[in-house]
């Protein structure tokens, strides 16, 4: 009798879905939910969920540094902003040890390591610059459509223009630098461009094509794409972010 009420009770145990273990696939779909209605903390853990469950998950590695990216660029605080990055970089950097030959780790840390340039002086920028560069391309190369790839190309080329011409010398001259020579701001229009045909509605590749025509003196570009990143729904975490850059923006533009 004992064994067969043991029986009955494993297979019930089996059967049901709240007691059954939960896969690093079943916290990856709980993060994208998370994901999709903007909550980048909860969607961060459970990312880190499935990594627990499973370390070398791909989708887990890359959606966790993206998750830890978001984070990042939504808080004023500093050494918050740069855990995040720095997480989201050794997420990124696991992404891509376990599958090189993918768009999304090599993005990911094209990106982590971008958001971490900005706060940085020349002589670091230099460095993590041409990293950057490498990984944005790398991704491209296996996904020549990457919108997100695109766009830090476009950001890429638009930084190193904005670096005041003595800046840009000293890092090519003394720096090892020379990947800087190749920036101008005609590939920061056209990879973000690029960006904007691939997603139309993303408002991040809006708000910063805004700006690259800003600093290229068109104000009517510049203009036409801020009206449709304030004019656009937010469906991204940091969306409200971009539409009051954009709206900071149209106001400089008067």
């Amino acid at each position: 009798m004992f064994v067969r009420y043991a029986v009955v009770a494993a297979a019930l145990c089996l059967a049901s879905p709240a007691l059954a273990q939960t896969t690093a696939s079943d916290h990856v779909a709980l993060g994208d939910q998370e994901y999709a209605a903007t909550n980048s903390a909860a969607a961060l853990q459970h990312y880190e969920a499935a990594l627990a469950v499973d370390s070398t998950n791909y989708e887990a590695l890359w959606k966790a540094s993206r998750s830890a990216i978001d984070l990042g660029e939504a808080t004023s605080d500093a050494r918050k902003r740069d855990a995040y990055y720095r997480q989201g970089t050794q997420f990124a950097r696991r992404a891509t040890g376990v599958n090189p030959g993918d768009a999304e780790g090599h993005f990911h840390l094209a990106r982590s390591l971008g958001r971490t340039a900005l706060s940085l002086g020349v002589r670091d920028r230099v460095k993590y610059a041409k990293a950057v560069r490498e990984e944005a391309l790398t991704s491209l190369k296996y996904n020549a459509q990457h919108a997100g790839a695109l766009h830090v190309m476009g950001v890429w080329n638009a930084e190193i223009m904005r670096l005041s011409g003595v800046s840009r010398f000293m890092a090519k001259t003394f720096l090892g630098g020379q990947v800087f020579g190749t920036a101008s701001w005609k590939d920061a229009a056209r990879y973000m461009e690029q960006a904007v045909a691939v997603e139309p509605n993303r408002l991040i590749h809006r708000v910063d094509l805004a700006e690259i025509y800003r600093d290229m003196g068109d104000k009517a570009k510049a203009r036409a794409e801020a009206e449709f990143v304030v004019k656009a729904p937010a469906t991204e975490p940091n969306d409200p972010k971009y539409k009051s850059q954009a709206q900071q923006l149209l106001a400089s533009l008067k």
